[in-house]
């Protein structure tokens, strides 16, 4: 994207408020200005007004990608209006922005960043104009292409599995570059999905030949005796979501061929006690309801040539009798150990129907005022 310094009004002179925002290199045909006069209190981009403030406007010279960062009905611009609080005018293929400077500032970034990825190609929703901010809100500089184009895997689907925010996409390198990872968080923030699909990749790669999924089946307690069947088919009901999350990603005749020949296990926590797991990818789920000694048991299953995942919510303990929660104890301990890493997830990085997000926002706020930090 190229940039250039601009004139207020048509053909006006210059505005000495108007400076020129540096172009950014995903979109070299885009052209922004960046105005920090005032702007007019009825929106009207061409007129000094009452209220200070600041308007960038951006011109897109490929209608087509332009048509992609506009969205259907202009409802990606919708988002990020409501997102960012600023309004947006659009007149043909140009959009000024008006607001708050630091908001509009962060709208032009955010453009410049959509239409490069909308020229490359890269299909944009509603969801990921929210989620773009998000990352942008927490980190200015960060490269929208690199966090979203990060591709982990396709599903059969053909639907792309990638990060969807800038934790997620540090929690995927974190796989990547470490042999021991903790994703812990609310849920909803794609800890376990993001993991299976780096499992299922490895798989592909051959950089591992098995994947092991396991979970403690806390709730069944010590009634597990009393239910009909036998141990599989008893602790299956509680290992359901990750074989539903496996179907998500694989053929299910590939899935259940690979889990006939021993190639990808889906096992209670209690059935990795006394082995020696080399050349695998493990994840355990629902790791916050595990006790001190299941955590260690499971840590010191890693053998050569493995990765292992621990996924949690700290805020959803099942344990009865008071006892300590595993990860809990883990966080405490191993969070200094080179090779290991911990990546925590907030509600902005929720996933889910975005009533999601507010209502563990919601939860997370009432349980501060019942339980005040020191």
């Amino acid at each position: 994207m190229c940039s250039h310094t601009s004139r207020a009004g048509a053909g006006s002179g210059a505005s000495p408020g108007a400076s020129a925002a540096p172009g950014h290199p995903d979109g070299r045909d885009a052209r922004v200005v960046l105005y920090l006069g005032a702007v007019s209190s009825n929106g009207d981009p061409d007129t000094a007004g009452e209220a200070p403030g600041a308007r960038a406007k951006v011109v897109f010279e490929d209608i087509t990608a332009a048509a992609v960062v506009f969205g259907q009905h202009g409802e990606h611009l919708k988002v990020v209006q409501r997102e960012l609080g600023v309004r947006a005018h659009v007149r043909g293929n140009e959009v000024t922005l008006l607001g708050d400077e630091h908001d509009v500032a962060l709208g032009k970034t955010l453009l410049e960043q959509l239409y490069g990825m909308a020229k490359r190609g890269q299909p944009l929703g509603p969801d990921d104009l929210s989620r773009a901010v998000h990352v942008l809100r927490q980190n200015g500089g960060a490269d929208l292409r690199d966090v979203f184009s990060d591709t982990v895997l396709v599903s059969p689907r053909a639907r792309r599995i990638a990060p969807k925010s800038l934790a997620q996409k540090q929690y995927i390198e974190a796989i990547r570059q470490c042999d021991m990872v903790f994703g812990i968080g609310p849920a909803g923030t794609g800890k376990t999905y993001l993991a299976m699909a780096m499992a299922i990749r490895a798989l592909l790669d051959k950089s591992v030949k098995r994947i092991v999924l396991t979970r403690p089946a806390v709730e069944a307690g010590e009634k597990l005796g009393f239910l009909p069947g036998s141990m599989i088919e008893k602790v299956n009901p509680y290992l359901r979501p990750l074989y539903d999350a496996l179907q998500d990603m694989m053929d299910l005749d590939r899935s259940q061929q690979l889990i006939e020949r021993g190639i990808i296990e889906v096992a209670p926590l209690a059935f990795m006690r006394g082995r020696t797991l080399n050349d695998s990818f493990v994840i355990l789920d629902e790791a916050q309801n595990t006790t001190s000694e299941q955590m260690k048991m499971f840590l010191t299953r890693l053998g050569y040539d493995s990765k292992a995942v621990i996924t949690g919510d700290i805020t959803q303990i099942d344990l009865l009798d008071g006892r300590r929660s595993g990860l809990l104890e883990a966080r405490s301990l191993l969070a200094h150990i080179e090779g290991i890493r911990f990546c925590t997830f907030t509600e902005v990085d929720v996933v889910r129907h975005p009533l999601v997000a507010a209502i563990i926002k919601a939860y997370d706020l009432a349980a501060q005022r019942r339980d005040p930090q020191p």
